[in-house]
């Protein structure tokens, strides 16, 4: 009875933990923020802005962690895909040039994540080697292609995509609402969701059932490495050049609001929802201890600190 007690108790954590928890940091930004900066509307938007990116590489990160995998390679994806962009265009202006854009970071991101994919799927390689592999090729792809500089010049309509001044909120919040409705309606609603948090919870079990556990697997890090190119397209608009160097460390970003939301790093258990509230407290950490000039070393040594929590909440609640 004790031991069911504890368990309820650690699930009652992840599922509204989260929300608490965050619900505090904004409170206690909010009062303690010079002039109360957080809680400020340009402050809040800005958030919701600085987030975008994390949160769409968070949502493919969410599905390959639910499978009881692991990506380290989104970020020099994302990297690769923003120094291509940026080529591809060349001297494309407007529509045409967003489309070029949009079309070779999702084409770019989709097959490193295919790739990632088939090596763990199919020739049963461990995630963690298999997207380290690719995570070193990526980058250095990056560097070779664009000759360790950043490629500028990009056109105008493109570069809105990412800055957008005069809109009120900015278009990579938009993007990322409709990467998180269209994820939350996949995992949630669908055969494929289905399948992929069976693969996660008992992956023979899913394989004698008649679940395609190779092509669900290709899949889910086929989307991942999508949503890193699509995270490439954005941040390449936002810094007006696709740079070699952008991107470095996201993945850790990526993997700290899927576990801090609560998914599961052994599988088959995990939420979109979890995920969004995960990004959200990494971003608002970041964002509230900036404005509080809390030197960059301890706000790692915080977001590790949640981290190992997040991970000990959830060893507690397997046993």
């Amino acid at each position: 009875m004790a031991s069911g007690a504890r368990i309820s108790v650690a699930e009652f954590l992840f599922r509204y933990g989260i929300v608490a928890g965050l619900v505090i940091l904004c409170l206690g930004f909010a009062i303690f923020t010079p002039e109360h900066l957080f809680v400020q509307k340009d402050n809040i938007i800005n958030v919701a802005n600085q987030i975008s990116i994390n949160c769409i590489l968070a949502v493919g990160m969410t599905f390959v962690i639910i499978t009881a995998g692991i990506d380290l390679s989104v970020g020099s994806v994302l990297a690769v895909a923003g120094v291509l962009v940026a080529m591809a265009m060349g001297g494309a202006t407007g529509a045409v040039a967003v489309c070029i854009g949009l079309a070779t970071g999702l084409a770019v991101g989709g097959l490193a994540g295919w790739f990632n994919g088939a090596c763990v799927a199919n020739f049963g390689l461990p995630p963690f080697i298999a997207t380290l592999a690719m995570m070193l090729v990526a980058r250095g792809a990056a560097f070779v292609i664009s000759h360790g500089q950043p490629v500028y010049n990009l056109p105008d309509t493109f570069r809105k995509i990412g800055q957008s001044p005069e809109l009120p909120i900015p278009i990579p919040v938009f993007i990322m609402a409709a990467v998180v409705a269209v994820a939350w309606v996949l995992l949630s609603k669908t055969t494929f969701g289905r399948y992929v948090l069976a693969i996660g919870g008992n992956e023979e079990a899913a394989r004698l059932s008649g679940i395609a556990v190779a092509r669900v697997k290709a899949l889910v890090y086929a989307m991942a490495g999508a949503l890193a190119g699509l995270a490439g397209v954005i941040l390449a608009s936002k810094l007006g050049s696709g740079d070699p160097k952008s991107g470095q460390f996201y993945e850790l970003d990526a993997i700290a609001a899927v576990v801090v939301g609560g998914t599961s790093l052994m599988g088959g258990r995990g939420s979109i929802f979890g995920t969004v509230i995960g990004a959200l407290i990494i971003g608002v950490m970041n964002n509230g201890l900036s404005l509080l000039e809390v030197d960059q070393y301890w706000q790692w040594i915080v977001k590790g600190g949640v981290i190992l929590t997040a991970v000990l909440l959830d060893q507690t609640a397997k046993r």
